[in-house]
């Protein structure tokens, strides 16, 4: 089995798969894929060199999930270029780029649907459901982690002031 006493989804306790990323270790690689012009890849060198905000989220087909993306998208817009900021989900990357278009989401979504060697490296696999749980990282230029917030009930919001200060703090 895996950690327990992390979350719980709807009040009842999980297990999270893999180890807990601590504040101030640096970033394991990932390789995520989203949906632009076919199947594209994500990598944690591809965020190196700005401070970076990952949104990790179960599924955006749910009303918490897209509310998270949403905010963190409206909020961290006015950044602009200074930052890289991804939506991490298992949702398929074509499910992705729909609903970023439909929402008018410009925040990358990509996919930890082909290996889930992310939530797993990054410790945010519910191995119950085999879906990712509701996270925020925030990495600083170099990779390495400067905050990190695993919401412990998955069917709550983030504590988006907290990642937010995290973030504008490496900018």
């Amino acid at each position: 089995m895996g950690r327990s006493g992390v979350i719980t989804f709807k009040g009842n306790p999980m297990h999270l798969e893999g180890a807990d990323l601590a504040v101030g270790s640096t970033a394991p690689a990932f390789t995520v894929h989203y949906a632009e012009a076919g199947i594209q890849t994500l990598t944690l060198n591809d965020l190196k060199g700005k401070p970076s905000i990952i949104s990790v989220v179960p599924s955006l087909d749910t009303a918490v999930c897209a509310i998270q993306t949403k905010r963190f998208n409206e909020e961290l817009g006015v950044m602009g270029d200074k930052i890289n900021a991804v939506t991490i989900s298992r949702d398929l990357p074509f499910a992705q780029a729909r609903f970023c278009g439909a929402e008018d989401v410009k925040m990358r979504a990509a996919s930890d649907y082909q290996t889930h060697a992310f939530g797993t490296d990054y410790g945010v696999t519910i191995e119950e459901l085999k879906l990712l749980t509701r996270a925020v990282i925030v990495l600083d230029k170099d990779g390495v982690v400067s905050y990190k917030e695993i919401v412990p009930e998955v069917t709550d919001e983030p504590n988006y002031a907290a990642a937010l200060d995290a973030l504008k703090k490496l900018v």
